[in-house]
């Protein structure tokens, strides 16, 4: 894959930056999560150290537009809402939730599950996004929803009338986000609300939101894995409230350090084993990266990984289904592992902001690395990329994982690299600079 001498050179530079620390945003799940939370809560709530991105400003723009009052410090990461516990200011008008599918999904839930008459349109990327199951849920609650264009799909038009029945069904194969919406609308039930649900696909995110929930006053009871019940008289609180540095966004640095025989450390974050563990289900990435050779250490001051001296990684073959939104990163950095690595039950990411499992294996296939595509996962096989235009398809983590494997690969050009202001507007000023403390600049 690389020869002995270029080895050498970066097993040298390695050593001249042993360690970066490197800052990433607040989380934007944990974000958009806290900003509902927060509406729904009875009184004032301040939440520090806030993302500011495309997705979590489309939210805060909606929330803004049903009239609730907020006040925001981009610059010192700060967000205060003033929730009216539950009730809308306004019982009638429009917002529009781009392409973020935390304000589509969770919006949706929380107007129908309301009183009042709301136009929900959304960015072309959105639109093609699956709205049905979430759709359907809502109906059998009792409201009124049309889709104005394509049967399932944004633009919608949402008349609420409250939660009128105490039981619902949902499919989360296609988004735990539907799932989500539902549990965080679900005080708004007064006899409280039962969800039964079918399918798995990232239960991960579904222990994020039941933890926050509890954390802002109201609890979740599970019986067996897919029935989630909300008691009836439970309402949200006001609070301060940390959000987590992203995980997601740590990831690609992790990456970083497993191809560069570097040390990378992101504060705020720890392992969910331990008593401050993360929320976020991506911290399992960092133990991925242990099988695949780093050395992975919980510090104070946060998760540290350490790549293998040569930047030679081990392949792998593992169920990504709880941590799907690494699946791109993992790709990124497979041909620098020494044998193939397989990614399972992935298929729910072919309609996710792109076909992502399609796009990972077209971009790695332009490489010139062999992939064996299908319907769920996909097996890539080691090797040397060589020079490739990435097509991102507007999708933020098809550009900023890709942009991994052009720090080991000459000539590799990320189509729209802007695309990732998304999530992470900062992104390729924090890669340039952590790549120039490893070129030893």
């Amino acid at each position: 894959m690389e020869t002995e001498e270029k080895k050498e050179i970066r097993q040298i530079k390695a050593k001249r930056n042993p360690i970066q620390t490197v800052c990433v945003p607040g989380s934007k799940s944990i974000t958009n999560r806290a900003l509902l939370l927060a509406v729904m809560g009875s009184g004032k709530s301040t939440l520090r150290g806030c993302l500011f991105s495309e997705d979590s400003r489309h939210f805060l723009q909606c929330v803004q537009d049903l009239g609730f009052e907020t006040r925001v410090d981009e610059a010192a990461a700060t967000i205060e809402v003033t929730g009216l516990g539950g009730c809308l200011p306004v019982r009638k008008g429009s917002v529009y939730v781009g392409s973020a599918g935390t304000a589509a999904r969770f919006l949706a839930a929380y107007l129908a599950c309301n009183q009042g008459e709301f136009l929900m349109d959304a960015s072309e990327q959105m639109r093609r996004r699956p709205m049905e199951p979430l759709i359907e849920a809502l109906r059998s609650v009792g409201a009124e929803i049309e889709c104005t264009q394509n049967p399932g799909h944004f633009p919608l038009v949402v008349k609420g009338h409250g939660i009128l029945t105490d039981h619902v069904t949902v499919d989360i194969d296609q988004s735990s986000q539907f799932l989500s919406a539902l549990l965080i609308a679900a005080p708004l039930a007064e006899r409280g609300l039962t969800i039964d649900v079918s399918g798995s696909h990232g239960m991960a995110y579904i222990d994020m939101t039941v933890k926050m929930m509890e954390q802002f006053g109201v609890s979740v009871s599970r019986v067996g894995k897919k029935r989630f019940v909300v008691f009836g008289g439970q309402g949200y609180r006001a609070l301060d409230y940390p959000v987590e540095p992203d995980v997601s966004a740590a990831c690609y640095f992790w990456a970083l350090a497993a191809i560069h025989g570097i040390s990378v450390t992101v504060p705020g974050i720890h392992a969910g084993t331990s008593q401050n563990g993360s929320l976020q289900g991506d911290v399992a990435f960092a133990s991925l990266l242990a099988r695949m050779g780093c050395q992975v250490t919980e510090e104070a001051q946060g998760v540290r990984v350490t790549g293998p001296a040569d930047g030679v990684l081990k392949g792998v073959s593992v169920d990504m289904r709880s941590f799907s939104d690494q699946a791109i990163t993992l790709a990124a950095i497979a041909p620098f592992a020494d044998s193939p690595v397989e990614m399972t039950g992935i298929g729910h990411i072919r309609r996710q902001e792109s076909d992502r499992l399609s796009a990972m294996a077209k971009n790695l296939r332009a490489m010139g690395i062999q992939v064996e595509e299908r319907e769920d996962s996909i097996r890539i096989e080691p090797g040397l990329p060589k020079a490739a235009v990435i097509e991102t398809c507007e999708d933020h983590r098809l550009a900023m994982g890709f942009a991994l494997t052009g720090t080991r690969a000459e000539g590799i050009v990320i189509q729209n690299p802007g695309c990732c202001k998304k999530t992470f507007e900062q992104y390729f000023d924090v890669l340039e600079q952590v790549t120039k403390a490893i070129e030893g600049r």
